[in-house]
């Protein structure tokens, strides 16, 4: 086992971090407001009450930019793990399907899919990840011989107290970067490089947003609005009708 330098993890979060912030402005600007306008539940909205254009305008926003955000985090947590793992154990990632890393370690050939947190999927979700640590396992059974073969499902955050889940391991938070890792204190010490340039790349997404708001306030108001009242049937249908 290699010790990795806090320097070197610094200089990776410093050199990728960036990509994350990019990708933020980037599906931003990429965005319509058609396609949150049919994406997310307008009944909830109606439920809350909330009456003017902007109010609602923001919420759909940010609903979506919330689980948009999740996914292109999930993606630098992704590669962080891998890197932090080469240094450690030698991982690599991997080229089966489904499968973001492996390794060996005491012995075991380790095949990891990588996630960010411990809810990230539905049932059918979960199934698939199955059937992929069962197709790698037969494959790598083929090539490895006389060396057990284990299929784990490491999350980047949260707590797990139930680890086995019969066909695969699930890992959480602390327990996850240990493994990968051998140090027990990694999870915190990723934390802090976390914050380059964070003010300075934010301040670029809050004005991009800023005026994405505004733009989609004023096309709202002006498709479904009725003298400065939101047209609810107007929106359910464009939602929700043939």
């Amino acid at each position: 086992m290699k010790p990795i330098k806090l320097s070197d993890l610094k200089d990776y979060v410093e050199k990728n971090i960036g990509t994350f912030h990019s990708k933020r402005v980037q599906k931003l600007n990429e965005l319509k407001l058609s396609v949150i306008l049919k994406r997310k539940n307008p009944y909830l909205f109606k439920a809350k009450n909330i009456l003017t254009a902007q109010d609602l305008v923001k919420g759909l926003l940010d609903a979506h930019l919330s689980s948009q955000e999740e996914t292109i985090f999930g993606e630098f947590f992704e590669g962080l793990a891998i890197f932090i793992c080469s240094k450690f154990f030698g991982g690599i990632k991997s080229s089966a399907e489904g499968i973001d890393l492996e390794f060996e370690r005491d012995g075991i050939r380790y095949i990891v899919s990588i996630k960010s947190g411990p809810n990230w999927g539905n049932n059918s979700q979960i199934r698939k990840m199955r059937d992929n640590f069962r197709q790698a396992k037969k494959i790598l059974g083929a090539n490895i011989s006389q060396k057990n073969i284990v299929a784990v499902n490491g999350c980047c955050y949260g707590r797990l107290k139930q680890t086995d889940k019969g066909d695969y391991i699930k890992l959480c938070g602390q327990r996850f970067w240990e493994f990968i890792s051998g140090d027990s204190d990694l999870y915190i010490a990723i934390i802090e490089p976390l914050g380059h340039k964070a003010k300075e790349k934010n301040q670029e997404f809050i004005e991009a947003y800023a005026q994405l708001l505004n733009k989609f306030t004023i096309e709202f108001a002006k498709h479904f609005c009725d003298d400065g009242k939101i047209n609810w049937d107007k929106l359910v249908k464009f939602n929700s009708g043939n």
